[in-house]
């Protein structure tokens, strides 16, 4: 696992790993949860967790809106690193399959659901893209990770507390 504050370059490492197939499984961790860590580039010099406590404040929720669009900036910049990258008869996106998303759905309340959670990839024509998929509440993420292991071939019983598979 990466824990990093210039995830670029860890990510063309990443990239690098899975087309050399030294590797097809890692994982990033942008800060820990309760982490004071500022992430500079974004334009925001407030740490993430701080603002994630926005108590409504219209300002604060702003400022938390453009770290956020920085992080999502970053996923759109491995995505398109895979996209770009040859893989086969495809690509390594077409042959991959990348979770992004967080524990939290409003870190000021801390609710944890529903979860933001954004899955893309391929997976080697076994995951089908440009879909928006909403489950029950309070479904479980362990169901949706039962399902990936699934869609990667690695038939799972059970995961965690996991109550039955998601159809993905």
């Amino acid at each position: 696992m990466f824990l990093c504050r210039t995830p670029r370059p860890a990510f063309r490492l990443q990239v690098l790993a899975w087309q050399a197939d030294i590797t097809r499984v890692t994982t990033m961790l942008m800060a820990k949860e309760l982490s004071n860590a500022v992430h500079p580039k974004s334009g925001v010099r407030d740490a993430f967790h701080n603002l994630s406590h926005h108590s409504n404040i219209r300002e604060n929720q702003d400022r938390f809106a453009v770290l956020n669009r920085y992080h999502v900036g970053l996923l759109a910049y491995l995505l398109n690193k895979l996209k770009t990258t040859p893989d086969g008869d495809g690509t390594l996106l077409d042959h991959s399959m990348v979770l992004y998303g967080s524990a939290m759905s409003d870190g000021n309340q801390h609710n944890h659901g529903p979860l933001p959670i954004i899955v893309a990839g391929g997976a080697s024509g076994r995951l089908k893209g440009g879909r928006h998929l909403r489950n029950p509440k309070d479904t479980t993420m362990s169901n949706l990770l039962l399902a990936m292991l699934d869609k990667l071939g690695i038939p799972t019983e059970r995961f965690g507390d996991s109550t039955g598979m998601l159809s993905i």
